[in-house]
């Protein structure tokens, strides 16, 4: 089967700071989501993970190796795929419905018919009746689901989460998670999404995949998450098979983790 999205022996580098000789952020990194596939990527802080993503967006071309998406080398911007960042990118002078429907009408897309879709999405996330209250007026989990509503309007093949659900409480996180779950299961849309948290990686996806500290970062353990679906990532995380797959994926980056902490000290 093609995957939607691989990306083969990547490396990516960068003018090392006072410009002396480069930095290898990613080194010689192969990673393929399937059609349908939801996978989570984990690492150490500051291992590169953001950098892969912005590899599959097409946003950063990298120094040597190759992107295909459903079998097609990636020039420039991935049009197939849309993307949900960690910070708010809400445009903050234009309210939920029309952050949400900016896609589309930078896409041409009748106002009309932008406004129907948009109002039918802000309802899909839980958002009815708040079409017109702009990112100041909102909480920080409502800003998450007018950006997930932004993203998903566009109707993309591969969605790219760069840590989307981090800064918010756990209860909000913990909802928000299981909402996305809620829409993935409807189209099965084939995911790539970041993150620090072994558990949310663990409770949302089919598979794992543990970075190495940098420089250099490549993967150096792959894990199925052979759990069953559909989830609350609540009560899943209380299931025995998670807890003993937890410890086992927890050993391989642990590691890694104590790694980049001791880079970070000396």
């Amino acid at each position: 089967m093609t995957p939607a999205l691989a990306l083969s022996n990547v490396s990516c580098t960068f003018a090392a700071s006072g410009g002396a000789g480069r930095y290898t952020a990613v080194g010689d990194t192969s990673i393929a989501v399937a059609p349908g596939e939801f996978l989570s990527i984990v690492g150490p802080t500051g291992c590169g993970k953001t950098t892969l993503l912005n590899i599959a967006a097409g946003l950063l071309a990298p120094s040597a190796g190759a992107v295909t998406v459903a079998g097609v080398p990636l020039a420039g911007i991935n049009a197939r795929a849309g993307y949900m960042f960690q910070a708010d990118a809400l445009m903050p002078w234009r309210n939920a419905l029309d952050n949400v429907t900016a896609g589309l009408e930078f896409r041409g897309t009748a106002r009309a018919e932008a406004r129907e879709r948009g109002r039918d999405w802000l309802a899909r996330v839980g958002l009815a009746g708040f079409e017109d209250r702009y990112p100041h007026q909102l909480s920080g989990g409502m800003r998450k689901r007018v950006a997930l509503a932004q993203m998903l309007i566009l109707d993309p093949e591969i969605l790219l989460m760069d840590e989307p659900f981090s800064a918010l409480d756990i209860q909000t996180r913990q909802l928000m998670e299981n909402e996305l779950l809620d829409m993935w299961s409807a189209d099965r849309k084939s995911v790539l999404f970041i993150t620090h948290d072994l558990e949310e990686a663990m409770s949302l996806s089919d598979r794992v995949v543990v970075l190495s500290a940098g420089p250099a970062t490549h993967p150096i353990g792959e894990f199925t998450i052979d759990l069953p679906r559909p989830r609350d990532v609540a009560e899943i995380r209380m299931d025995a098979g998670f807890v003993a797959l937890h410890a086992q994926i927890w050993q391989t980056l642990k590691q890694q983790v104590m790694v980049a902490h001791a880079r970070a000290e000396s």
